[in-house]
Protein backbone atom coordinates (compact mmCIF):
# COMPACT_ATOMS: atom_id res chain seq x y z
CA UNK A 1 0.00 0.00 0.00
CA UNK A 2 2.93 2.37 0.56
CA UNK A 3 4.14 2.17 -3.06
CA UNK A 4 2.36 4.77 -5.18
CA UNK A 5 0.07 3.33 -7.85
CA UNK A 6 1.71 5.60 -10.42
CA UNK A 7 4.94 3.70 -9.69
CA UNK A 8 3.33 0.27 -9.91
CA UNK A 9 1.86 -0.08 -6.42
CA UNK A 10 -1.69 -1.09 -5.54
CA UNK A 11 -4.14 1.83 -5.85
CA UNK A 12 -6.26 2.90 -2.89
CA UNK A 13 -9.42 2.18 -4.87
CA UNK A 14 -10.24 -0.45 -7.50
CA UNK A 15 -12.42 1.93 -9.50
CA UNK A 16 -12.35 5.66 -10.13
CA UNK A 17 -14.13 7.94 -7.69
CA UNK A 18 -15.23 10.87 -9.90
CA UNK A 19 -14.83 14.43 -8.71
CA UNK A 20 -18.61 14.86 -9.21
CA UNK A 21 -21.60 13.15 -10.78
CA UNK A 22 -25.38 13.45 -10.91
CA UNK A 23 -27.85 11.67 -8.64
CA UNK A 24 -30.91 10.31 -10.44
CA UNK A 25 -33.64 8.20 -8.82
CA UNK A 26 -36.82 6.50 -10.05
CA UNK A 27 -39.00 9.49 -9.26
CA UNK A 28 -36.80 11.66 -11.51
CA UNK A 29 -37.19 9.12 -14.31
CA UNK A 30 -40.94 8.78 -13.80
CA UNK A 31 -41.49 12.54 -13.94
CA UNK A 32 -39.61 12.80 -17.22
CA UNK A 33 -41.55 9.87 -18.66
CA UNK A 34 -44.83 11.60 -17.75
CA UNK A 35 -43.83 14.56 -19.91
CA UNK A 36 -42.78 12.27 -22.77
CA UNK A 37 -46.25 10.72 -22.67
CA UNK A 38 -47.99 14.08 -22.50
CA UNK A 39 -48.82 16.82 -24.99
CA UNK A 40 -45.94 19.24 -24.35
CA UNK A 41 -42.25 18.59 -24.87
CA UNK A 42 -41.13 22.23 -24.83
CA UNK A 43 -42.43 25.66 -23.74
CA UNK A 44 -45.19 23.85 -21.87
CA UNK A 45 -46.53 23.75 -18.31
CA UNK A 46 -43.48 22.08 -16.76
CA UNK A 47 -41.37 25.15 -17.57
CA UNK A 48 -43.70 27.46 -15.65
CA UNK A 49 -43.97 24.97 -12.78
CA UNK A 50 -40.19 24.70 -12.53
CA UNK A 51 -39.79 28.47 -12.50
CA UNK A 52 -42.38 28.79 -9.74
CA UNK A 53 -40.66 26.10 -7.70
CA UNK A 54 -37.30 27.86 -8.08
CA UNK A 55 -38.92 31.02 -6.70
CA UNK A 56 -40.38 29.10 -3.77
CA UNK A 57 -36.99 27.56 -3.01
CA UNK A 58 -34.88 30.70 -3.31
CA UNK A 59 -37.26 33.49 -2.34
CA UNK A 60 -36.85 35.33 -5.64
CA UNK A 61 -39.95 36.90 -7.20
CA UNK A 62 -39.28 35.75 -10.75
CA UNK A 63 -37.34 32.97 -12.44
CA UNK A 64 -36.54 32.57 -16.12
CA UNK A 65 -35.45 29.04 -17.03
CA UNK A 66 -33.13 28.58 -20.01
CA UNK A 67 -31.24 25.73 -21.61
CA UNK A 68 -27.79 26.29 -20.01
CA UNK A 69 -26.13 28.31 -17.30
CA UNK A 70 -24.22 30.09 -20.05
CA UNK A 71 -27.51 31.14 -21.65
CA UNK A 72 -28.53 32.48 -18.23
CA UNK A 73 -25.41 34.64 -18.07
CA UNK A 74 -26.00 35.89 -21.60
CA UNK A 75 -29.65 36.74 -20.89
CA UNK A 76 -28.71 38.58 -17.71
CA UNK A 77 -26.08 40.61 -19.57
CA UNK A 78 -28.57 41.50 -22.30
CA UNK A 79 -31.24 42.48 -19.76
CA UNK A 80 -28.82 45.04 -18.30
CA UNK A 81 -28.22 46.53 -21.73
CA UNK A 82 -24.51 45.68 -21.73
CA UNK A 83 -23.05 46.40 -25.14
CA UNK A 84 -20.13 47.72 -27.20
CA UNK A 85 -18.02 50.27 -25.34
CA UNK A 86 -19.04 48.92 -21.93
CA UNK A 87 -16.76 47.23 -19.41
CA UNK A 88 -17.83 44.55 -16.95
CA UNK A 89 -15.67 43.45 -14.03
CA UNK A 90 -15.26 39.67 -13.68
CA UNK A 91 -13.06 37.52 -11.41
CA UNK A 92 -9.85 36.26 -12.99
CA UNK A 93 -10.66 32.68 -11.96
CA UNK A 94 -14.02 31.19 -12.87
CA UNK A 95 -15.45 29.01 -15.62
CA UNK A 96 -14.96 30.90 -18.88
CA UNK A 97 -18.71 31.42 -19.40
CA UNK A 98 -18.64 34.08 -16.68
CA UNK A 99 -16.70 36.37 -18.99
CA UNK A 100 -17.69 35.02 -22.40
CA UNK A 101 -21.18 36.38 -21.77
CA UNK A 102 -19.66 39.86 -21.80
CA UNK A 103 -17.96 39.22 -25.13
CA UNK A 104 -21.26 37.97 -26.58
CA UNK A 105 -22.62 41.47 -26.00
CA UNK A 106 -19.65 43.15 -27.63
CA UNK A 107 -18.42 44.52 -24.30
CA UNK A 108 -15.03 44.18 -22.59
CA UNK A 109 -14.36 41.94 -19.56
CA UNK A 110 -12.09 43.57 -16.99
CA UNK A 111 -10.57 40.94 -14.72
CA UNK A 112 -10.28 41.53 -10.98
CA UNK A 113 -8.08 39.60 -8.57
CA UNK A 114 -9.31 37.29 -5.83
CA UNK A 115 -9.62 37.38 -2.08
CA UNK A 116 -6.71 35.20 -0.87
CA UNK A 117 -8.83 33.39 1.72
CA UNK A 118 -12.10 32.67 -0.09
CA UNK A 119 -10.90 32.88 -3.72
CA UNK A 120 -13.99 34.96 -4.55
CA UNK A 121 -13.68 38.32 -6.29
CA UNK A 122 -11.76 40.88 -4.22
CA UNK A 123 -13.85 44.03 -3.61
CA UNK A 124 -10.78 46.23 -3.21
CA UNK A 125 -9.52 45.20 -6.65
CA UNK A 126 -13.00 45.70 -8.10
CA UNK A 127 -12.87 49.28 -6.81
CA UNK A 128 -9.46 49.76 -8.44
CA UNK A 129 -10.70 48.47 -11.80
CA UNK A 130 -13.74 50.77 -12.04
CA UNK A 131 -13.84 53.28 -14.90
CA UNK A 132 -16.57 55.52 -16.33
CA UNK A 133 -17.24 52.69 -18.80
CA UNK A 134 -18.00 50.08 -16.10
CA UNK A 135 -21.55 48.81 -16.67
CA UNK A 136 -21.78 45.92 -14.19
CA UNK A 137 -19.93 43.53 -11.88
CA UNK A 138 -20.13 39.75 -12.26
CA UNK A 139 -19.51 38.17 -8.83
CA UNK A 140 -18.89 34.41 -8.87
CA UNK A 141 -19.72 32.36 -5.77
CA UNK A 142 -16.62 30.21 -6.18
CA UNK A 143 -16.96 26.61 -4.96
CA UNK A 144 -20.37 27.45 -3.44
CA UNK A 145 -19.39 30.27 -1.09
CA UNK A 146 -21.14 33.63 -1.57
CA UNK A 147 -18.93 36.61 -2.29
CA UNK A 148 -18.47 39.58 0.04
CA UNK A 149 -21.72 41.19 -1.08
CA UNK A 150 -21.74 43.87 1.61
CA UNK A 151 -18.56 45.33 0.16
CA UNK A 152 -19.57 44.74 -3.47
CA UNK A 153 -22.99 46.33 -2.93
CA UNK A 154 -21.42 49.41 -1.41
CA UNK A 155 -19.20 49.80 -4.48
CA UNK A 156 -22.13 49.17 -6.81
CA UNK A 157 -24.40 51.71 -5.08
CA UNK A 158 -21.72 54.39 -5.04
CA UNK A 159 -21.22 54.05 -8.80
CA UNK A 160 -24.80 53.24 -9.82
CA UNK A 161 -24.01 49.86 -11.38
CA UNK A 162 -25.70 46.48 -10.91
CA UNK A 163 -24.20 43.21 -9.72
CA UNK A 164 -24.85 39.90 -11.48
CA UNK A 165 -24.45 37.09 -8.99
CA UNK A 166 -23.05 34.05 -10.77
CA UNK A 167 -24.56 31.50 -8.43
CA UNK A 168 -23.83 28.48 -10.61
CA UNK A 169 -22.02 26.94 -7.60
CA UNK A 170 -24.18 28.26 -4.79
CA UNK A 171 -27.81 27.15 -5.00
CA UNK A 172 -28.97 26.80 -1.38
CA UNK A 173 -26.14 28.87 0.09
CA UNK A 174 -26.77 31.87 2.33
CA UNK A 175 -25.04 35.16 3.12
CA UNK A 176 -25.80 36.89 6.40
CA UNK A 177 -29.00 34.87 6.69
CA UNK A 178 -30.24 35.64 3.16
CA UNK A 179 -30.50 32.92 0.54
CA UNK A 180 -28.79 33.01 -2.82
CA UNK A 181 -31.40 34.31 -5.23
CA UNK A 182 -32.31 37.29 -3.06
CA UNK A 183 -28.89 38.91 -2.73
CA UNK A 184 -28.44 40.78 -6.01
CA UNK A 185 -30.17 42.44 -8.97
CA UNK A 186 -29.81 39.28 -11.04
CA UNK A 187 -28.70 35.79 -9.98
CA UNK A 188 -27.86 33.06 -12.45
CA UNK A 189 -27.97 29.34 -11.76
CA UNK A 190 -26.64 26.29 -13.59
CA UNK A 191 -28.22 22.85 -13.66
CA UNK A 192 -25.37 20.95 -15.31
CA UNK A 193 -25.13 17.34 -14.00
CA UNK A 194 -22.35 18.19 -11.50
CA UNK A 195 -24.35 21.02 -9.90
CA UNK A 196 -26.65 20.87 -6.86
CA UNK A 197 -29.62 19.83 -8.96
CA UNK A 198 -29.66 18.92 -12.63
CA UNK A 199 -31.95 19.30 -15.60
CA UNK A 200 -29.31 17.46 -17.72
CA UNK A 201 -28.33 20.85 -19.17
CA UNK A 202 -30.04 24.01 -18.06
CA UNK A 203 -29.91 27.25 -16.16
CA UNK A 204 -32.06 30.05 -14.79
CA UNK A 205 -31.99 33.72 -13.93
CA UNK A 206 -33.59 34.95 -10.70
CA UNK A 207 -34.72 38.55 -10.27
CA UNK A 208 -37.19 40.72 -8.40
CA UNK A 209 -37.66 42.95 -11.46
CA UNK A 210 -40.69 42.21 -13.61
CA UNK A 211 -39.27 44.37 -16.40
CA UNK A 212 -36.02 42.38 -16.52
CA UNK A 213 -37.92 39.11 -16.26
CA UNK A 214 -39.99 40.02 -19.32
CA UNK A 215 -36.90 41.06 -21.27
CA UNK A 216 -35.18 37.76 -20.51
CA UNK A 217 -38.23 35.67 -21.42
CA UNK A 218 -38.32 37.47 -24.76
CA UNK A 219 -34.55 37.07 -25.12
CA UNK A 220 -34.72 33.28 -24.67
CA UNK A 221 -37.39 33.09 -27.42
CA UNK A 222 -35.80 34.89 -30.39
CA UNK A 223 -36.75 38.33 -29.05
CA UNK A 224 -40.45 37.65 -29.68
CA UNK A 225 -42.84 39.82 -27.68
CA UNK A 226 -45.44 37.11 -26.96
CA UNK A 227 -45.00 33.39 -26.51
CA UNK A 228 -47.30 30.68 -27.84
CA UNK A 229 -49.45 30.63 -24.71
CA UNK A 230 -50.05 34.38 -24.79
CA UNK A 231 -51.06 34.25 -28.45
CA UNK A 232 -53.27 31.26 -27.81
CA UNK A 233 -55.16 33.05 -25.03
CA UNK A 234 -56.17 35.78 -27.51
CA UNK A 235 -56.68 33.42 -30.48
CA UNK A 236 -54.14 35.44 -32.44
CA UNK A 237 -51.36 34.49 -34.82
CA UNK A 238 -49.73 37.91 -34.66
CA UNK A 239 -46.36 38.36 -32.96
CA UNK A 240 -43.46 40.74 -33.24
CA UNK A 241 -39.69 40.53 -32.73
CA UNK A 242 -38.85 43.49 -30.51
CA UNK A 243 -35.17 42.80 -29.77
CA UNK A 244 -32.40 40.48 -30.90
CA UNK A 245 -32.96 37.22 -29.08
CA UNK A 246 -31.81 33.63 -29.16
CA UNK A 247 -33.30 30.17 -28.94
CA UNK A 248 -32.44 29.53 -25.31
CA UNK A 249 -35.67 27.70 -24.48
CA UNK A 250 -35.50 24.77 -22.08
CA UNK A 251 -37.67 21.70 -22.79
CA UNK A 252 -40.37 20.42 -20.47
CA UNK A 253 -38.52 17.13 -20.05
CA UNK A 254 -35.62 18.99 -18.48
CA UNK A 255 -37.93 21.02 -16.24
CA UNK A 256 -39.75 17.89 -15.07
CA UNK A 257 -36.40 16.50 -13.98
CA UNK A 258 -35.57 19.81 -12.27
CA UNK A 259 -38.86 19.86 -10.35
CA UNK A 260 -38.20 16.36 -9.03
CA UNK A 261 -34.59 17.21 -8.18
CA UNK A 262 -35.58 20.33 -6.21
CA UNK A 263 -37.53 18.11 -3.82
CA UNK A 264 -34.19 16.63 -2.74
CA UNK A 265 -32.09 19.79 -2.87
CA UNK A 266 -31.99 20.39 0.89
CA UNK A 267 -31.12 16.76 1.65
CA UNK A 268 -28.28 16.85 -0.85
CA UNK A 269 -27.10 20.22 0.43
CA UNK A 270 -26.90 18.85 3.96
CA UNK A 271 -24.94 15.85 2.71
CA UNK A 272 -22.44 18.12 0.93
CA UNK A 273 -21.92 19.96 4.21
CA UNK A 274 -21.39 16.67 6.05
CA UNK A 275 -18.79 15.63 3.48
CA UNK A 276 -17.02 18.98 3.78
CA UNK A 277 -16.94 18.67 7.58
CA UNK A 278 -15.56 15.12 7.34
CA UNK A 279 -12.84 16.18 4.91
CA UNK A 280 -11.90 19.11 7.11
CA UNK A 281 -11.67 16.94 10.21
CA UNK A 282 -9.71 14.09 8.62
CA UNK A 283 -7.29 16.32 6.69
CA UNK A 284 -6.71 18.96 9.37
CA UNK A 285 -3.27 17.66 10.33
CA UNK A 286 -1.94 16.99 6.81
CA UNK A 287 0.86 19.53 6.17
CA UNK A 288 0.57 19.17 2.39
CA UNK A 289 -2.88 20.80 2.24
CA UNK A 290 -4.43 24.18 2.99
CA UNK A 291 -8.12 23.53 3.56
CA UNK A 292 -11.00 25.77 2.46
CA UNK A 293 -12.60 28.18 4.92
CA UNK A 294 -16.06 29.71 5.12
CA UNK A 295 -16.04 33.46 5.57
CA UNK A 296 -18.00 34.94 8.51
CA UNK A 297 -21.68 35.16 7.68
CA UNK A 298 -21.41 32.65 4.82
CA UNK A 299 -23.08 29.27 4.68
CA UNK A 300 -21.51 27.61 1.66
CA UNK A 301 -23.33 25.23 -0.66
CA UNK A 302 -20.04 23.28 -1.09
CA UNK A 303 -20.27 22.70 -4.82
CA UNK A 304 -16.54 22.01 -4.70
CA UNK A 305 -14.09 21.09 -1.96
CA UNK A 306 -11.02 22.99 -3.15
CA UNK A 307 -7.75 22.48 -1.30
CA UNK A 308 -4.48 24.28 -1.95
CA UNK A 309 -1.16 22.49 -1.98
CA UNK A 310 1.49 23.76 0.40
CA UNK A 311 4.23 23.33 -2.16
CA UNK A 312 6.94 24.15 0.38
CA UNK A 313 6.08 20.90 2.18
CA UNK A 314 6.54 18.54 -0.79
CA UNK A 315 9.23 17.83 -3.37
CA UNK A 316 6.94 17.97 -6.43
CA UNK A 317 4.44 20.31 -8.03
CA UNK A 318 0.69 20.17 -8.52
CA UNK A 319 0.94 18.18 -11.78
CA UNK A 320 2.73 15.31 -10.04
CA UNK A 321 0.27 15.25 -7.13
CA UNK A 322 -2.65 15.33 -9.57
CA UNK A 323 -1.29 12.42 -11.59
CA UNK A 324 -0.51 10.40 -8.47
CA UNK A 325 -4.02 10.86 -7.06
CA UNK A 326 -5.58 9.90 -10.38
CA UNK A 327 -3.46 6.74 -10.39
CA UNK A 328 -4.91 5.93 -6.97
CA UNK A 329 -8.36 6.20 -8.64
CA UNK A 330 -9.19 9.47 -6.92
CA UNK A 331 -10.82 11.69 -9.54
CA UNK A 332 -9.36 15.05 -8.54
CA UNK A 333 -9.78 18.07 -10.80
CA UNK A 334 -8.64 21.71 -11.02
CA UNK A 335 -11.06 24.65 -10.92
CA UNK A 336 -10.05 26.77 -12.80
CA UNK A 337 -7.28 27.95 -15.13
CA UNK A 338 -7.31 31.78 -15.03
CA UNK A 339 -9.61 33.03 -17.78
CA UNK A 340 -7.19 35.67 -19.15
CA UNK A 341 -4.63 32.90 -19.70
CA UNK A 342 -6.87 31.26 -22.31
CA UNK A 343 -5.77 31.58 -25.94
CA UNK A 344 -8.94 33.49 -26.86
CA UNK A 345 -8.22 36.12 -24.23
CA UNK A 346 -4.49 36.23 -24.93
CA UNK A 347 -5.40 36.97 -28.56
CA UNK A 348 -7.60 39.81 -27.31
CA UNK A 349 -4.61 41.42 -25.63
CA UNK A 350 -4.80 40.18 -22.02
CA UNK A 351 -1.41 39.34 -20.55
CA UNK A 352 -0.29 37.14 -17.69
CA UNK A 353 1.11 38.60 -14.50
CA UNK A 354 -1.63 41.10 -13.64
CA UNK A 355 -3.56 39.14 -10.97
CA UNK A 356 -1.04 38.11 -8.31
CA UNK A 357 -3.44 36.26 -6.00
CA UNK A 358 -5.35 34.40 -8.73
CA UNK A 359 -2.24 33.41 -10.65
CA UNK A 360 -0.31 32.29 -7.59
CA UNK A 361 -3.20 30.35 -6.07
CA UNK A 362 -4.09 28.67 -9.36
CA UNK A 363 -0.79 26.81 -9.25
CA UNK A 364 -1.84 25.26 -5.91
CA UNK A 365 -5.52 24.46 -6.57
CA UNK A 366 -6.89 20.93 -6.40
CA UNK A 367 -10.56 19.92 -6.20
CA UNK A 368 -11.24 16.76 -4.22
CA UNK A 369 -14.30 14.63 -5.09
CA UNK A 370 -17.51 16.21 -3.80
CA UNK A 371 -21.07 15.08 -4.52
CA UNK A 372 -23.94 13.96 -2.27
CA UNK A 373 -23.83 10.33 -3.40
CA UNK A 374 -20.39 9.89 -1.83
CA UNK A 375 -20.19 7.64 1.22
CA UNK A 376 -18.04 8.28 4.28
CA UNK A 377 -15.89 5.40 3.04
CA UNK A 378 -15.34 7.27 -0.24
CA UNK A 379 -14.15 10.30 1.71
CA UNK A 380 -11.83 8.11 3.75
CA UNK A 381 -10.35 6.71 0.52
CA UNK A 382 -9.57 10.24 -0.65
CA UNK A 383 -7.94 11.05 2.68
CA UNK A 384 -5.92 7.82 2.61
CA UNK A 385 -4.69 8.59 -0.90
CA UNK A 386 -3.69 12.12 0.12
CA UNK A 387 -1.74 10.79 3.09
CA UNK A 388 -0.08 8.15 0.92
CA UNK A 389 1.05 10.78 -1.56
CA UNK A 390 2.31 13.12 1.14
CA UNK A 391 4.36 10.29 2.63
CA UNK A 392 5.95 9.67 -0.76
CA UNK A 393 6.58 13.31 -1.70
CA UNK A 394 7.25 15.06 1.60
CA UNK A 395 10.41 17.06 1.98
Amino acid sequence: MNELAINGGKPVRKTLLPYATQSIDENDINEVVKVLRGSWLTTGPAVKAFEEKLCDYTGAKYAVAVNTGTAALHAASAALGIGPGDEVIVPAISFVASSNCILYQGATPVFADLDPVTLTIAPDDVARKLTPRTKAIVAVDYAGQPCNYDALDQIAREHGIPVIEDGAHSLGAAYNGRKVGTLEDLTILSFHPVKHITTAEGGAILTDSLERCQKMRSFRHHGIDLDLHARGSTNSWIYDVVRLGYNYRIPDTSCALGISQLDKANIWLERRREIAELYSRLLADLPMLQLPQEAPGCNSAWHLYVVRLNLDKIRVGRAEVFAALRAENIGVNVHYIPIPWMTLYQNLGYRKGQWPVAEHEYERLLSLPMYPGMSDSDVEDVVLACRKIYAAFRK
